[in-house]
């Protein structure tokens, strides 16, 4: 199905389609497609940095997986916590239609940690410098993906008279419906359904891409001690997305007993909070004499080199293992004896005069 996307301001207007193309019957998503493209991106800044943090490659990509898989049901176990009410009490199978939406960016990140700290332990991989290797492609996979929510049409804000303000029939349904303006006008917000609105979904890709430039290339080169670019990670993404979250129209709310809030709003700023305070604490303490131990770099212990050096050992190994058991291999190294067996037997015996010469 074809939609139709307005910039006004800029007289654009474009006709998107959800689905980028079909295998037989089965459709393919554009929203699948951003997040798959997302993971990519993430997994190769995790191969390229991982042993700048002192993680071999193949120690740490077993968490990764598993931090996906952690990933995509916290990110839906969220959602569906926040929208239990609305949406899956009646219909809880509606649970496992992830092909209809439903998923929670924080929801993502808290499960992944969750199940990446069970796999660490279980791998002997140490969590902090993990974490810091995987975080800025976390955060610029975020980015790619909010380009999902472009093909969507959704993930906007309310009115703008800003020359890049969007406008869709979509835009229009959606923000027409009476529970949406009842649940806006308990929010204080008041939205006009006809006229441009902010692409909130391209702020966000703005933020993180910024924040990623910043950690990856930034602070990473700089750090003083595991779990640096963790916070850092934690306060960007949660300062952004308390002043974004400000202006959506499509935000998970709760009731507290000062009324309803956005989940995702306060969350980020209890993130940030939270993280600056720990920065500019550890800031002071870090690289001091009298500092605590776990407050340095594991890239530096003896534990990390010799973790490194073993599973360098065992990539050799498996390498040379494999090339061992290739037929063909074993195949054309048998014969290349035989064959110049053969051809040495074939010539005719040295003269007495070439003998000498010899």
């Amino acid at each position: 199905m074809t939609n139709t996307l307005s910039f006004p301001g800029l007289g654009i207007t474009i006709e998107l389609n959800r689905v980028a193309f079909s295998i037989g019957s089965f459709p393919i998503y554009w929203y699948g497609i951003t997040f798959a493209l997302a993971f990519l991106v993430g997994v190769a800044y995790f191969f390229r940095h991982s042993r700048q943090m002192g993680i071999h490659p193949d120690n740490g990509f077993d968490v990764l997986l598993w931090s996906v898989v952690g990933g995509v049901i916290g990110a839906r176990a969220y959602y569906v916590i926040f929208q239990w009410d609305a949406m899956y009490k009646d219909d809880p199978i509606k649970i496992f239609a992830f092909r209809e939406g439903g998923l929670a960016i924080y929801g993502g990140v808290i499960g992944a940690i969750l199940v990446g700290a069970v796999v660490s332990r279980l791998k002997k991989v140490p969590l902090i410098p993990m974490l810091d290797s995987c975080l800025p492609g976390l955060l610029l996979g975020q980015g790619i993906g909010r380009w999902g929510n472009f093909f969507n049409i959704e993930a906007y804000g309310s009115n703008t008279t800003l020359p890049w303000g969007m406008t869709s029939p979509v835009i229009e349904s959606y923000l027409s419906r009476a529970d949406v303006v009842e649940e806006l006008a308990k929010l204080g917000q008041t939205v006009d359904p006809t006229l441009p609105v902010h692409p909130t979904f391209f702020y966000e890709f703005v933020w993180n891409v910024l924040g990623f430039l910043l950690l990856a290339y930034v602070l990473t080169p700089r750090r003083k001690y595991d779990g640096q670019v963790t916070l850092g990670y934690m306060a960007w993404y949660g300062l952004g997305r308390f002043f974004i979250e400000q202006l959506r129209t499509d935000s998970l709310v709760t009731e507290t007993p000062w009324g309803i809030i956005r989940v995702s709003q306060w969350l980020g700023m209890g993130l940030f909070l939270l993280s600056a305070v720990l920065l500019i604490a550890f800031h002071f303490r870090a690289g001091k004499e009298d500092s605590p131990a776990w407050l340095g770099l594991y890239v530096n212990t003896e534990e990390s080199a010799l973790a490194m050096a073993k599973a360098d050992q065992q990539a050799v190994g498996v390498k040379k293992s494999s090339q061992t058991e290739d037929p063909a291999v074993s195949e054309q190294e048998g014969e290349e004896p035989s064959s110049t067996q053969g051809e040495d037997s074939e010539k005719d015996p040295p003269s007495d005069e070439e003998s000498e010469q010899k």
